[in-house]
């Protein structure tokens, strides 16, 4: 597994969306498999699982806001899910679930090449 990064930009600002072992260690608290997760975002049972995919939004969004945090001395505060909702309804569903599943897919890629 590598750390994966992308961006969405939201009302003129751009988030990192970061996917990797924290992001994957909530996603597990929560769902308890990053498979039952990613079967609830892709809708493999009927319509994707809007609340599935906003924990995994704000998990990663607030995971790059933490490490911007780091690199840069700053102290942005972290996204609620109410926040990320709304990321969610501006940008449009589809490509928000479709950059999550790309930045996911991406991260797993890494790790079958090195295995």
């Amino acid at each position: 597994m590598k750390e994966m990064r992308n961006e969405i930009e939201y009302k003129g600002n751009k988030y990192l969306i970061v996917f990797n072992i924290n992001v994957m260690e909530a996603i597990q608290q929560e769902y308890g498999t990053i498979e039952n997760w990613g079967n609830l975002t892709e809708g493999k049972n009927g319509e994707a699982d809007i609340k599935a995919i906003i924990f995994g939004l704000t998990e990663m969004i607030n995971e790059g806001i933490d490490i911007r945090n780091e690199e840069n001395g700053t102290d942005i505060p972290p996204f609620t899910k109410k926040q990320s909702g709304r990321l969610l309804t501006e940008i449009g569903l589809e490509k928000a679930t479709q950059t999550i599943n790309d930045t996911v897919v991406e991260s797993t890629k890494s790790e079958e090449k090195n295995a």
